[in-house]
């Protein structure tokens, strides 16, 4: 074979080698024997309009049951109590049932009747039979979480900066300075509807496959609830993104306490450029535990 041809043929592996990296072969995705597996066994399910809400409705009292276990047993278990960003404060039984009665009352009155709409009038998902690639699954997750976070940046900032918006909407996700699980649906019904909004029209605008989207709403359901949570966790995800780029729970605690900053819901980087981004004062983090 001349050098030239050498060339050609290995330059055009190269390139077939790229494609499928990106999702151009769709054969080559790590994701398609799961959706194979979820397109064979689950199809009528995953077609429902309601899979979406279920399956954000779970996940949120999954982890919000887990955390409120580690909130009722860290009192007696130093090696949970260690973790927590107020461990002199504990979370009484009060405020469960209060942020709870909240909680199912937006569920009852506001998410299920939305949901019946949807099954109503919204058509079934279609299910391609092509998985996406594991770099655009992620991706569009990225994506998504970006957009998320540039669009409830705006909207929290003018919830905060109108008076009249704060009092009607988002004063009552203020009646604790110190968040734990539970206060993260501890919502007005309009904040609720925002929200669950942006996370179903997100995907949609870029134009994302069906799995990435319940990824998506999984991925943004753990860490709305992490932010919540109240703990500093080797694992959590401000401990795992570097360079400060997430804002996670502590400077999520931090705008609970000084109500003017850290309006950003997940990245850094609009508070950093908004001149609205602080620093939490307590000396919780995990690293000063470890040392």
């Amino acid at each position: 074979m001349s050098p030239s041809r050498l060339l050609r043929t290995e330059a055009l592996s190269w390139l077939t080698a790229v494609g499928n990296l990106s999702g151009g072969e769709s054969h080559a995705s790590v994701l398609q024997p799961l959706w194979d597996y979820l397109h064979q066994n689950h199809h009528d399910l995953l077609r429902s309009p309601l899979f979406p809400v279920v399956l954000s409705v779970t996940t949120y009292f999954v982890l919000v049951g887990i955390y409120t276990a580690l909130d009722l047993l860290a009192p007696t278990w130093p090696s949970i109590n260690r973790y927590r960003l107020h461990p002199d404060k504990p979370i009484t039984w009060p405020n469960i049932w209060t942020t709870l009665g909240v909680t199912v009352y937006n569920h009852l009155f506001f998410i299920f009747p939305a949901a019946v709409a949807q099954w109503l009038w919204r058509p079934p998902t279609p299910l391609p039979p092509e998985a996406p690639s594991l770099w655009g699954f992620f991706l569009g997750i990225l994506g998504c979480m970006v957009v998320f976070d540039f669009q409830y940046y705006l909207w929290h900032l003018l919830h905060h900066r109108v008076p009249w918006l704060y009092r009607t909407f988002h004063a009552i996700h203020h009646q604790y300075n110190q968040p734990f699980s539970l206060v993260t649906q501890y919502l007005s019904g309009w904040e609720l509807f925002s929200v669950g909004f942006w996370a179903t029209v997100d995907p949609i605008l870029l134009r994302c496959h069906c799995l990435t989207t319940w990824g998506f709403m999984v991925f943004n359901v753990y860490v709305s609830t992490e932010d919540h949570c109240g703990y500093d966790v080797p694992w959590a995800m401000h401990n795992l993104v570097p360079f400060g780029l997430w804002g996670g729970a502590p400077k999520h605690d931090a705008h609970h306490q000084r109500p003017g900053t850290n309006f950003a819901p997940f990245f850094s980087h609009w508070d950093w450029l908004g001149g609205t981004n602080t620093v939490p004062t307590y000396c919780y983090s995990y690293l000063s535990k470890i040392w």
